[in-house]
């Protein structure tokens, strides 16, 4: 008989799941901010980016959703010490990347939003799901997670 039992694990551990929450609840709430937009918010931005997100397939707003759901179930999988916040981050991952693909490769994005906005932040936003990923990856092997 195998018997799985979980090891405490360290206060770092609860002190980067909560941050990495608070990451994932900043991105739902951009998420959010998006998906709801008022026509009349539209009006207060420039007629480009009102443009490039009119032109955004569905395909690409619902990895965002993916992206954004995934790593916040993922963190409150790691909150509650669930192995399954391993492949939330993944999917949350796959999400992010198919994202931001379509955003360097097929928009002018970095045109309409500028540098930082278009090619730091998303770079900054799939280094945060890389790390969280690999975060549960040791969570697990160290049976802080089961």
């Amino acid at each position: 008989m195998t018997e799985k039992s979980t090891i405490k694990p360290p206060t770092w551990f609860w002190v980067v799941s909560v941050l990495g929450l608070l990451w994932n609840l900043m991105g739902a709430m951009a998420y959010l901010g998006q998906a709801f937009m008022t026509d009349e918010m539209k009006e207060a931005l420039p007629a480009e980016q009102v443009a490039l997100m009119e032109n955004t397939p569905a395909w690409v707003t619902a990895a965002f959703a993916v992206a954004v759901w995934g790593g916040l179930l993922g963190c409150i999988g790691l909150l509650l010490r669930k192995k399954w916040a391993q492949t939330l981050f993944l999917i949350s991952l796959v999400g992010i990347l198919a994202q931001f693909g379509y955003s360097y490769f097929m928009t002018n994005a970095a045109e309409v939003y500028g540098a930082f906005q278009a090619k730091v932040m998303p770079l900054l936003i799939i280094g945060a799901g890389i790390a969280l990923l690999y975060f549960s990856g040791t969570a697990e092997k160290r049976r802080w997670i089961l």
